[in-house]
């Protein structure tokens, strides 16, 4: 199973969106790549280690701030105590995701109808 990091705070600080974890992230490289949790209405942001894929969760609270870093064109940041590092194409990759999602009833209509009003108005 691969392992699963949760976003425990977010907040915009320094013209950056930061993404505070309570795990380490030392090992971990930006994957470049989002993928959709439909189930639990999340966002996934692919990192890897030497081994296998991580998942960055970034669940429905915190869809707010990515919609400001996104329309502000943010840099998005994952941090744990003092290490911190940006998600690399975060942006590109979001918007694929997003134009992807839209009307896209393959990813349940719940999830869509969240998506549309938060990030597609």
């Amino acid at each position: 199973m691969k392992k699963r990091i949760t976003i425990e705070k977010a907040y915009i600080t320094e013209e950056k969106l930061m993404l505070e974890t309570n795990e380490t992230i030392t090992e971990l490289v930006p994957g470049e790549q989002i993928l959709v949790d439909s189930d639990h209405y999340s966002f996934i942001y692919l990192m890897e280690d030497m081994n296998d894929y991580t998942y960055i969760i970034l669940h429905e609270q915190i869809w707010p701030l990515l919609k400001t870093a996104e329309e502000k064109k943010l840099p998005v940041w994952i941090t744990f105590n003092e290490e911190q590092k940006e998600l690399n194409n975060f942006h590109d990759e979001f918007n694929y995701v997003l134009n992807n999602i839209k009307g896209n009833s393959n990813y349940g209509k719940e999830m869509v109808t969240k998506v549309e009003s938060i990030f597609l108005t």
